[in-house]
């Protein structure tokens, strides 16, 4: 067999041949299986090559917006404030989620995105105090997915981060059980870290996949997340479905590590090109 590559006409051994598309939509993981043959992927990528990150991964995109209010403190924690993410996977983004309550895969990713940022203690969330055990800062981050083509987490923990870093909060005073806020003065987060993670499918056991596109994802049952730090460290990782071995796992933190110094470099790049729009 030649090369594989969207165009071509596959056959499957037999006296019917198919298009590419027809074959990927009626035998998906066997058209992996084609590619992964040949030591490349549908899209073209090799197995460890991230899609370009700009806004977006390739063909899913994630907007983050942050809203704050005003709420009492937990009564266990009176110093500290509320960071909540919340992520919407409309039919926007694709015909595979239904109009209603929030899916199983959005819930998912919030309360992932929840622990990353509490384990990873991402933000001082007593910089969000405004007075101990009466007001508190509550900052809702809405991700919403306005594209989607997989590795959704990715998108999001970069947007959240992102829009983090430019948060900018009013100046709040706490008098006679009234809050008075000025815009005159702001105050920044108070953010310990910033993290980003890495994805990866798993197909067949053995090949890893870095950024799964969704039709790697619902091929593959196997999926390592690598959450990592601006200094390497090992902030998180999340696994699903079988096993991996050892050196599987240091391959991925590595690539996370790299994964991080590309995002930093790409975020940095936008700033100044900001910066000089201003």
């Amino acid at each position: 067999m030649g090369n594989v590559t969207n165009e071509n006409i596959i056959n499957l051994n037999t006296a019917i041949t198919f298009e590419a598309e027809t074959f990927r939509r009626i035998q998906p993981e066997e058209y992996l299986r084609r590619y992964i043959q040949q030591h490349v992927r549908p899209d073209g990528r090799s197995f460890n090559h991230f899609r370009k990150t700009t806004v977006n991964l390739r063909n899913t995109t994630v907007i983050c917006g942050i809203k704050a209010e005003v709420s009492e403190p937990n009564v266990n924690f009176p110093k500290e404030g509320y960071l909540v993410p919340n992520v919407d996977l409309s039919p926007i983004c694709s015909p595979r989620f239904k109009p209603g309550p929030p899916s199983e895969q959005a819930q998912v990713l919030s309360e992932n995105l929840n622990k990353l940022l509490k384990n990873s203690k991402v933000i001082d969330l007593e910089t969000l105090c405004i007075e101990e055990g009466k007001a508190a800062w509550v900052l809702f981050a809405d991700l919403v997915c306005v594209n989607y083509d997989g590795n959704v987490f990715d998108a999001c923990v970069i947007a959240l981060m992102s829009a983090l870093m430019n948060v900018r909060l009013p100046e709040a005073v706490y008098e006679d059980g009234i809050v008075k806020a000025t815009e005159e003065k702001t105050i920044i987060l108070g953010l310990i870290r910033i993290t980003y993670s890495a994805s990866f499918a798993m197909f067949d056991g053995q090949h890893l996949l870095v950024d799964p596109n969704e039709m790697e994802e619902s091929i593959t049952k196997d999926g390592i997340t690598v959450v990592v730090d601006e200094t390497g460290k090992l902030c998180n990782i999340w696994k699903t479905g079988s096993s991996c071995s050892s050196e599987q796992l240091k391959t991925c933190i590595s690539k996370a590590r790299d994964r991080y110094a590309d995002i930093t470099s790409i975020i940095e790049i936008a700033k100044q090109a900001i910066k000089k729009i201003e």
